[in-house]
């Protein structure tokens, strides 16, 4: 099975609610990711409309097929890259009910077709656990060029159960757009390349990067390899980094290191 490479959007902030300006960017990134021979390109998480949106969030979330949605695909399309993205998903509210928002990520196939939506299970802090409501499909995944990947955001990769489960559905990629603010550095610099080690598979961790609102966030985004080793590293601006994810060494790794084989689940149940 051949490599997928994978670009990495770390992007400045820039100013929230920009939705028109974030298609800008994400048309030229896919341009330039496609150069370098790309066949993925995550962006970070919120990367539509940027992520400290105070109480602007239901009033700038769309749904999974909403405009933006169709003009990512045609960005995809043109360049032949599948794009995860990350957005505030409004779903339609039914008898007059007040609408939920999610933090979704959304992966588009390099055709254009959309292949999967994952909602974030783990909110952080309060500003998230306000404005969005909890995900509850831990589990979602879809097929590039072969390689089969998986989505999480942000938090969601800091639990061991959430990536654990991932590894034993046969995710080779996990995409992970993420907006890690200060002074958290330690979770791209050291948790991300181990989870991508105690599961022997890749990690696409795509941060945002530079202040927003109350926020500041690191950069630092990895392509993280089934060693423990990033393949590819941001530093604290903007940038595009581009690296091959090799599913032979996925396997190499899962050989070497068989945590998955050697696992004994029976004496995990008291842990539920």
């Amino acid at each position: 099975m051949a490599s997928l490479r994978t670009a990495l959007l770390q992007g400045p902030s820039g100013v929230p609610g920009s939705v028109g300006e974030s298609l800008r960017v994400l048309d030229d990134a896919a341009g330039r990711a496609a150069a370098q021979g790309a066949r993925l390109l995550v962006t970070g998480e919120m990367f539509l409309t940027g992520y400290a949106l105070g109480d602007r969030v239901a009033a700038l979330a769309e749904p999974a097929d909403g405009p933006s949605a169709a003009r990512v695909d045609a960005i995809a399309a043109r360049h032949g890259v599948a794009i995860a993205y990350g957005w505030p998903e409004r779903e339609a509210a039914e008898d007059g009910a007040r609408a939920r928002v999610f933090n979704s990520v959304r992966l588009v196939g390099p055709d254009g077709a959309g292949l999967a939506v994952y909602r974030k299970t783990h909110l952080f802090g309060a500003y998230e656990q306000r404005e969005f409501t909890p995900g509850d499909v831990p589990l979602v995944q879809a097929t590039v060029d072969g390689v089969r990947i998986g989505l999480l955001i942000c938090y969601d990769v800091e639990f061991p159960e959430a990536v654990r489960a991932h590894a034993l559905a046969g995710t080779e990629l996990l995409a992970v757009p993420t907006a890690l603010m200060r002074p958290y550095e330690f979770v791209p610099q050291v948790l991300v390349p181990t989870r991508a080690y105690e599961n022997g598979m890749y990690v696409a961790y795509a941060n945002r990067c530079g202040p927003e609102g109350e926020f500041d966030f690191t950069g630092l985004s990895c392509l993280a390899g089934p060693d423990g080793v990033a393949r590819a590293r941001a530093g604290a601006g903007p940038d595009l980094v581009v690296a091959a994810a090799d599913p032979e060494a996925i396997r190499a790794a899962r050989a070497e290191t068989p945590y998955l084989t050697d696992r004994r689940p029976e004496l995990y149940r008291s842990l539920g």
